[in-house]
């Protein structure tokens, strides 16, 4: 059997002074009523129970497990799902401490659902001396915890359970079965439900105490913050634990104890600046009806105010929602803590405007404009010489065989220029047919890689042109790349056929418009984005742009094919040049028949093969005149037709590579966004 001492009754009447705070008495002390007890076998120190119970009192029934939602629960279930989810969500772009309180929520939040969610767990906090131990006891109305002059006193927490459902709920906890109590029988039934734990001082010197405190602190479902006259604005208890829980007002408590102390006045004066600094510190007062922390004075020695503060938690424990209400706190401050990782300033995102600059920048860079008009150029250059006179045709046939043989020399110069030979190619002006057989008369020795090794010299003059090629010794073996290159040359003759299977490489796109055109658009489309989402955008343009230049290369290439494939001679130059045959035929006919009648071999007026002459030399180039303003118009449409496809083909490469891959990023932060928006409650 254990001795317990019976509390001090509630109705003012003799009352010892016993916190260890100040050394007196109030009033002398009554003689203390003792009660036997039975101890439990399944926990050292178990409920005491009277040892003869009035027969007419039968101890409350346990409280029914809840079995529906509280409106606190049906708000907080689709919060907790959007906070799981936008953590999965944010792994691969937030850093592991960006995201590791908002698992920790989660974790107790799975954890309290195991437990009983109908149960009220409330721990009695405060500084050391503030009296919780002996208020803890004033509420089970039995001495379950010591209090005494001793600091400091408290050194594990002890439970005062109002339930036999209670034992997961405190394993979860970490409270010890040696320290778990139950009130003396019969106890309030408006108590049901509710688990009271006494922690031990905040403040205490020995720094298991405060970790303990802490650990309880984020564990339990509310808390009663107990402070004295003395210490109630101690900058400890403020600075560190109720500023930065200001926004569990809804499940706080705050009682100043041991008004007894004071006078009336003074009571009055302190607790209003209890109110004063609580609401420095952000903590809402549940005042006017308003949700918010409880404000109260007591005296946990005499008496006074116990009932209130019993009557508060009886109406508390009785919605079964305190749990929620805890949750939907610790969601409320990890989803504040988060919000610059989330929200963004202003309406970021790729806009209409910002892609058609990177696709104009692309078309830029690849030359679309400059295409188109290349392309008109030629397309009036072809007609020109498809309607143009017999003889501007015949003189524009021999100038472009004349540009052929100056491509065919400088392919050869630029191949024998860049083979690694130590000598020089010189300019040659004359008959370029010898090239092949004074090139396979030549040989060059060269070192062991067989590199060139030789000169191509060119002078002019009246003889026309020679090449000449000088061996040189090389000093690790003979090489005859040069000889096997002049003996090739001069079988076939077809220097493309030799060197075109080896192109020098083109570079049609510019890349330094191309690397601006995708610095601006990550620009643009990560302005306003939080950090850790702007560098992802960024990153996902940088690995866009990476091969984007050789990329437009190869549009700009199969661009340039493909309209070389489609290009297409409209019948009316057809019909133009048989005009222009026509015109020429009766040119040259009139001047024949004109030579004719001056040597008398034709007969006939002077005057008809001068008309015929004078007629077919003015026609051809007023046909042709007009032919080239007719051209203007289908060779501006051919050029914008070019450009416009050189245009498509450059944005939809700039489109597959880099939009397409910031746009994800962007859906990305958009869902991620609205997730954010449902666990904030904001939704």
């Amino acid at each position: 059997m254990t001795e317990v001492t019976a509390a001090p009754s509630a109705d003012g009447g003799d009352r010892a002074w016993n916190d260890g705070l100040i050394a007196r008495r109030v009033q002398p002390i009554q003689p203390i009523q003792r009660v036997q007890t039975t101890e439990l076998p399944i926990a050292p120190c178990s409920p005491p129970l009277p040892e003869h119970p009035a027969p007419s009192v039968r101890p409350p029934a346990p409280a029914t497990p809840r079995t529906t939602v509280s409106p606190a629960g049906q708000l907080l279930r689709p919060r907790l799902d959007a906070l799981r989810e936008l953590v999965g969500l944010s792994r691969a772009r937030l850093d592991r401490r960006t995201l590791a309180e908002a698992g920790r929520v989660l974790e107790e939040a799975a954890a309290r659902h195991r437990c009983s969610l109908d149960l009220t767990v409330v721990a009695l906090a405060g500084s050391t001396g503030s009296g919780k131990s002996t208020l803890f006891n004033a509420l089970a109305r039995a001495q379950l915890s010591e209090a005494g002059v001793r600091r400091p006193t408290t050194a594990t927490p002890v439970a005062c359970t109002w339930t036999d459902r209670a034992d997961g709920l405190l394993d979860r906890l970490g409270v010890p079965g040696r320290v778990r109590r139950q009130p003396a029988r019969p106890y309030d039934p408006g108590l049901n439900g509710l688990v009271l734990l006494d922690l031990p001082d905040h403040d205490s010197a020995a720094v298991g105490h405060r970790e303990q405190v802490d650990r309880m602190l984020g564990l339990v479902d509310a808390v009663i913050w107990v402070v004295d006259p003395e210490k109630y604005a101690d900058a400890v208890l403020h600075e560190r634990y109720l500023r930065p829980l200001a926004g569990y007002a809804e499940v706080t408590f705050v009682v100043l104890n041991q008004v007894d102390r004071l006078s009336a006045d003074a009571a009055d004066q302190v607790l209003d600046d209890l109110r004063r600094l609580l609401d420095e510190d952000g903590l809402a007062l549940g005042e006017h009806g308003e949700p918010g922390a409880a404000v109260l004075a007591l005296s946990a020695l005499t008496g006074e105010g116990v009932g209130e503060l019993r009557d508060m938690l009886a109406q508390f424990a009785s919605r079964r929602s305190a749990a929620e209400l805890r949750l939907t706190a610790d969601v409320d401050g990890v989803s504040a803590r988060l919000r610059p990782a989330y929200v963004a300033d202003g309406r970021p995102g790729l806009t209409e405007r910002a892609r058609q600059e990177f696709e104009d920048r692309l078309a830029e860079a690849v030359g679309a404009a400059a295409a188109g008009l290349a392309a008109e150029r030629a397309w009036l250059r072809d007609a020109e010489r498809a309607c143009g006179t017999a003889w501007s045709r015949a003189s524009g046939w021999y100038g472009e065989r004349g540009r052929g043989r100056l491509a065919w020399w400088g392919s050869v110069r630029a191949v024998l220029g860049g083979g690694g030979g130590a000598g020089g190619v010189g300019e040659t002006v004359g008959d370029f047919d010898t090239v092949g057989g004074e090139l396979a008369g030549g040989a060059a020795e060269g070192d062991g890689g067989g590199s060139v090794a030789g000169s191509v010299g060119g002078s002019a003059g009246g003889e026309g042109a020679a090449v000449g090629m000088a061996g040189a010794e090389g000093t690790g073996g003979t090489g005859s790349a040069a000889g096997a290159l002049g003996a090739g040359l001069a079988d076939t003759m077809d220097v493309s056929r030799i060197f075109g299977a080896l192109p020098p490489p083109r570079r049609t796109a510019s890349r330094p418009l191309v690397e601006q055109a995708v610095r601006a658009l990550a620009y643009e489309a990560s302005a306003g984005l939080p950090g850790p989402w702007a560098q992802a955008v960024r990153e996902a343009a940088g690995r866009g742009a990476e091969g984007l230049a050789e990329a437009l290369d190869d549009v700009a290439a199969v661009a340039a094919e493909r309209r070389a494939e489609r290009m297409v001679r409209p019948r009316w130059w057809a019909m133009v040049a048989a005009g222009q045959g026509v015109l020429s035929a009766l040119q040259l006919m009139g001047a024949v028949w004109l030579v004719g009648a001056a040597f008398g071999e034709f007969g006939g007026p002077w005057w008809v093969p001068g008309v015929l002459m004078v007629g077919g030399g003015a026609g051809g180039p007023l046909l042709a005149w007009c032919c080239r303003v007719a051209a203007r118009g289908p060779a501006r449409g051919h050029g914008q037709e070019t450009e416009r496809q050189l245009r498509g083909a450059a944005g939809g490469c700039g489109r597959a590579r880099v939009l397409e891959p910031v746009a994800a990023e962007l859906l990305r932060y958009r869902e991620v966004r609205a997730q954010y928006v449902i666990a904030a409650g904001e939704a």
